[in-house]
């Protein structure tokens, strides 16, 4: 698999593109506080995580296919729901006035201790 192949590939599985940048070939569209960047080097294929502007090696190939093939697996791999998890995020959220009032009833209830922030 090459770089183009690649982004074809990501972009069939629904991998967000903001998600990574291979230089010449995809741009991040918006650049999120992390994403992975395939460039091309010298003689090898370092596969880096950009954070909040610093970038870090976290692999380094001898081939683009390698490279390829280890960002294709790094961002397609993703863990399986948890079971249930849609519909307790489904309660969470019809709940969240409730749950919003009794927090601000608590917090008005507890004792008020001197601390900064407190009201």
């Amino acid at each position: 698999m090459n770089r183009t192949e690649l982004t074809e590939r990501l972009r069939h599985e629904g991998v967000p593109d903001a998600l990574y940048e291979i230089p010449g070939v995809h741009r991040v569209p918006v650049q999120l506080d992390a994403y992975y960047v395939l460039r091309p080097e010298a003689g090898n294929w370092p596969v880096l995580l950009r954070q909040r502007g610093r970038e870090e090696v976290i692999a380094r190939f001898g081939t683009e296919a390698e490279a390829c093939g280890y960002l294709y697996d790094t961002l397609t791999d993703v863990p399986p729901p948890v079971p249930g998890g849609a519909e307790r995020v489904d309660r969470l959220l019809a709940d969240a006035d409730a749950i919003q009032r009794r927090a601000e009833e608590d917090l008005d209830r507890a004792p008020d201790d001197g601390a900064a922030g407190s009201h």
